[in-house]
């Protein structure tokens, strides 16, 4: 298996500096994706209600995608009942999104089908831009084709496109991890934090561009397109290292994006909306590390960073208690918000083999422990968004006086109950 082409190590911001050892992750590849990537063709890799099959759409543009329908397996969004208990959601997001070497990406589509999860999958877009035409890509203060993430190789491109459309008919959302990952670990430190909103409308531009016109700038004729309008169904991404999230977010809202997924050393608590009320902000979380007296954020890097340090390659006689270790972190983060706040819990992946690939196994052990939990939905961010606007302004506000780890005092039937409702404009 090929090695990461990198591995970077943000500095904690102020949010999170006082609870210890604590690092953000960014880096978008693991195992740089080869053309004996696992194939997507004839897999059984569906979703939350088993795998679909791509109907005839009305193709768009160069006919790299095309327009299907409404997107199958998507719940219902319903308002919570006076006094009922809200859901525990539960998002599991994976940054980069490729057709990796190691068959990551078909193995947690089909654990998703079996578990009937649904999950967002942020792509990046360079991933379905061929070698041959790296200089269609002009990233912001950076020469042209400049990447700190490798370009795939034509077959890592194919599955690329075929896992992102069998997730996409599964239930799951499509989300951008935008381009070329510059983060300011770099030795010149020119990363995504220096960018400004007119640089983000660039690296978003482009790489809707590369998902929306693969097939002239690959050639290729024997891959089906992609089944939606991606144009449509982007509505928020999360942004390498976690960094140049200030920036990004106008740029996000003049787009009419719906979330952004950037935020480090967020809290489990119940989201609320920035920029203007118009952008809602889902942060990774810092959730218990067991063993440690400070927290950890939701991610496999920041967990494998606080073991093994800047290696991906650590104590091999370590690697069960780290993947111990790992699992019981992202349930001790459930279990604190199940029982209490039930507050949405995000966990952040990448398709990776680091330290044997314990951190892949941690997610797979945590998803099998919560998904058949009463009131569990493992659901996509953009399932989270339709579900939070459609509850009253009220409901939500209430669910954000509750502090980590806080359960409503008298339970939620006296918390969220009629008797506690905010009474209409007309008073009755």
């Amino acid at each position: 298996m090929s090695s990461i082409s990198r591995r970077t190590v943000l500095s904690a911001t102020a949010a999170t500096a006082a609870l210890g050892a604590i690092t953000a992750c960014g880096s978008a590849s693991t195992s740089s994706p080869t053309a004996s990537g696992s194939s997507a063709g004839g897999s059984s890799a569906g979703g939350p209600s088993g795998a679909a099959s791509p109907s005839k759409g009305t193709p768009i543009g160069d006919g790299s995608t095309s327009d299907t329908g409404p997107q199958p397996n998507q719940p219902k969004a319903e308002k919570l009942k006076p006094g009922e208990q809200p859901p525990q959601f539960v998002v599991f997001s994976w940054d980069g999104a490729g057709a990796t070497d190691d068959g990551q990406f078909p193995r947690f589509l089909k654990l998703a089908e079996e578990h009937k999860a649904a999950m967002t999958f942020f792509l990046s877009g360079i991933y379905t831009l061929p070698k041959t035409k790296t200089s269609l890509y002009h990233p912001p203060q950076h020469s042209v084709g400049a990447s700190d993430i490798p370009y795939l190789s034509d077959g890592a491109i194919r599955n690329t496109i075929k896992l992102i459309s069998q997730a996409w008919l599964a239930g799951h959302e499509i989300g951008t991890h935008f381009n070329g990952h510059f983060c300011a670990s770099r030795s010149d430190g020119n990363g995504v934090g220096k960018w400004s909103p007119d640089d983000w409308q660039s690296e978003i531009d482009q790489a809707v561009s590369f998902v929306t016109n693969w097939k002239t700038n690959t050639g290729f004729t024997d891959v089906p397109p992609l089944p939606f309008d991606y144009k449509k169904e982007l509505i928020g991404g999360r942004t390498p290292c976690l960094e140049g999230q200030k920036a990004l977010l106008p740029t996000a809202a003049k787009i009419g994006w719906k979330y952004d997924a950037s935020s480090p050393g967020g809290q489990q608590l119940w989201p609320q909306k920035v920029q203007g009320g118009q952008l809602w902000d889902f942060p990774l979380q810092s959730i218990p590390f067991p063993g440690h007296t400070f927290q950890v954020l939701s991610m496999d890097y920041n967990i494998l960073f606080n073991q093994s340090g800047n290696t991906t390659k650590g104590d091999p006689g370590k690697y069960d208690a780290w993947r111990d270790q790992a699992r019981d972190s992202y349930l001790a983060g459930f279990n604190r918000a199940y029982t209490t706040n039930r507050a949405p819990f995000f966990i952040g992946n990448h398709f990776e083999q680091w330290n044997g690939g314990i951190y892949m196994d941690a997610v797979e052990a945590t998803l099998k422990a919560i998904a058949d939990k009463p009131d569990v939905r493992l659901v996509s961010f953009r399932q989270l968004v339709e579900w939070l606007e459609a509850q009253d302004e009220s409901t939500l506000r209430k669910l954000r006086t509750l502090g980590v780890g806080q359960a409503p005092a008298g339970g939620w039937d006296g918390f969220l109950g009629a008797a506690g409702a905010a009474p209409s404009p007309s008073g009755h």
